[in-house]
């Protein structure tokens, strides 16, 4: 059994790939930002990891998405639809949450093939 871990710290790794999936750890934007840009930088951070674990996001299989608030949820959206692969979107879920800070409005959640 091959298990690869990219980027380990002493908490968690940013991503784990086994058995051909990819497990990605939640990924947040630059605290203090709006929501739209934070999307952005968690959908930039996802394109790496997954570049570097040897897929794209035309393999995702699941995203789950923790928002701050849920009044966020059309912004947030509106940067999510222009990324995702119209052809092969991923099981999704999208709910509040309260995160690690209050800097913080989303963060993503991701598991894809490789």
């Amino acid at each position: 059994m091959t298990i690869t871990r990219l980027h380990p710290g002493p908490r968690m790794s940013q991503a784990v790939i086994h058995n051909g999936t990819v497990y990605l750890a939640g990924q947040v934007g630059a605290p203090g930002s709006d929501v739209a840009s934070q999307t952005r930088d968690c959908l930039e951070a996802i394109d790496t990891l997954l570049q570097e674990a040897g897929t794209d996001k035309s393999k995702l299989l699941q995203v789950i998405i923790w928002l701050a608030d849920m009044a966020d949820f059309q912004d947030m959206n509106a940067v999510y639809d222009a990324w995702i692969d119209p052809n092969n979107p991923a099981a999704r879920a999208c709910g509040e949450a309260k995160l690690a800070t209050p800097d913080y409005k989303v963060e993503f959640i991701v598991t894809a093939a490789v």
